[in-house]
């Protein structure tokens, strides 16, 4: 029987896995917002630009010029020197002096007898320019003597000191010869146009951003029901930006108009509906005594149906009418406990003295109203806490009753939904509506006390 052969085990390769570690790590560096983005956009190929013009003007045309401006003053200084050694006698040494003096703008002094020291040379502090580099390799190529050079102690000249037979030859070379001011007007010219261009570019952005910053702020107002009667925002900045801000209020409109005629169609049907239903009523209430026992469940519904035209349509009354203002939602709460406290509810409250913030008070009232309630049919003992959260408040709601299947509490937010006995259904769709309509949410969690939690989040 032969063996068998195992295949090598091959490692997989997973196609972009580099690509997503650089992209998660660019993600990382480059800025969130849109401005900062926007002058990345522009900085960079700035940066680059001008490092290439810096690299090219340091990198050929300065180092040649600088070369050749030192060539000229080790030449001169070497001739001088070659001049000097082959004319030892004093009154022809003089006449050197002089020419040098007048003719090439050099300095000398001769110190008899002097030795030149193994000090180094005194740089100066020019880390731009290769001028003490380039003067060194001039005057080592063209001298062939000990030298030294002296950079800090006159801020003109730049002193060179070479070895000579019979002492040290003192050359006091002007710092105009070697360098010239238009090599830093030139970095000067680069640094200054990158940052008057950077600058425009920022104030220009950042108008194009508060412009977007404005329309953000108007859309999220809008969306937490805080701005349901303000007016639209005036369209600014660039065309895409105005193109945006008008499509903007068209939406605002439209949403209001909407929201205006479903108010208008819910009075219409209250007031239909309402008449057959007191009709109803007068005609059970008008049967005679053998016939109300059968009549009574009839009775039940109609009252059911009362309540539920009731509770919606002051639900969506509200939410068109009232406007969003700055409120006390721990006063709110207190408020809301003491009144189901008051109709014989076991409620216990743990909130802060004061937690004030932008909210409708009517509709809130009724999310919180609705949900203690809720929870007080359903349980022996409710707890409510009020709990101040960075940028948020929560008001948390934990009974003691059955609760409701984890699976099952997302149903229990739609319309008619019911989990017992008793209500109309709408209790926490209605509490949800209000939520989100503040730009929070209404969830529903296990409680600490073996029932269910409703946790509503509320930005602050």
């Amino acid at each position: 029987m032969s063996d068998l052969v195992m295949p090598p085990v091959v490692a997989e390769r997973r196609p972009g896995r580099g690509r997503g570690l650089v992209g998660a790590v660019i993600r990382r560096i480059v800025p969130r917002g849109l401005l900062a983005r926007a002058l990345l956009i522009v900085l960079v190929p700035l940066v680059v630009t001008q490092g290439i013009a810096l690299q090219l003007f340091y990198g050929t045309h300065l180092d040649v010029i600088s070369r050749r401006l030192a060539g000229g003053v080790a030449g001169d200084v070497a001739m001088v020197v070659e001049l000097l050694n082959r004319h030892p006698v004093q009154e022809d040494r003089g006449w050197i002096f002089r020419e040098a003096a007048w003719r090439l703008d050099l300095n000398l002094a001769l110190e008899r007898g002097a030795e030149l020291g193994p000090s180094a040379s005194r740089r100066a502090s020019l880390p731009l320019l290769p001028l003490e580099e380039d003067l060194d390799n001039a005057l080592r190529e063209r001298l062939r003597l000990p030298f030294d050079t002296d950079w800090q102690t006159d801020p003109r000249s730049v002193i060179i000191r070479v070895s000579l037979p019979d002492g040290v030859l003192h050359v006091e070379a002007p710092r105009k010869r070697l360098f010239s001011g238009t090599l830093y007007l030139f970095v000067i010219w680069l640094v200054g146009a990158s940052l008057l261009l950077f600058l425009v570019a920022a104030l220009f952005m950042k108008n194009q951003v508060r412009a977007l910053r404005r329309l953000a702020a108007a859309a999220e107002a809008f969306g937490m029901g805080r701005d349901l009667t303000g007016g639209s925002i005036k369209p600014e900045g660039a065309a895409e930006v105005r193109q945006a801000a008008a499509a903007f209020n068209g939406m605002q409109a439209r949403i209001r108009r909407f929201v205006s005629q479903r108010t208008e169609m819910l009075a219409g049907i209250s007031h239909d509906l309402r008449t057959p239903l007191t009709r109803m009523r007068l005609g059970l209430a008008m049967l005679p005594e053998d016939a109300r026992e059968d009549a009574a469940a009839l009775t039940q519904d109609v009252e059911e149906m009362e309540r539920m035209v009731a509770t919606y349509l002051a639900f969506a009354r509200g939410e068109v009418q009232e406007v969003a203002r700055p409120a006390d939602l721990a006063g709110l709460v207190r408020e809301v406990v003491g009144r189901v406290s008051g109709e014989g509810g076991d409620v216990t409250l743990e909130a802060p003295a004061t937690l004030v913030l932008p909210m409708r008070v009517d509709a809130m009232r009724r999310c919180l109203g609705n949900l203690i309630d809720n929870a007080r049919k359903h349980a022996r003992f409710v707890a409510v806490e009020v709990v101040p959260v960075p940028g948020w408040a929560e008001v948390r709601v934990d009974d003691d009753g059955p609760g409701i299947p984890a699976e099952s509490r997302e149903e229990a937010f739609k319309p008619f939904a019911s989990f017992s006995s008793g209500g109309t259904g709408l209790g926490l769709a209605i509490a949800r509506d209000i939520a989100r309509a503040h730009g929070g949410e209404l969830v529903l969690e296990e409680s600490p006390m073996g029932g269910l939690r409703a946790r509503v989040r509320l930005p602050v």
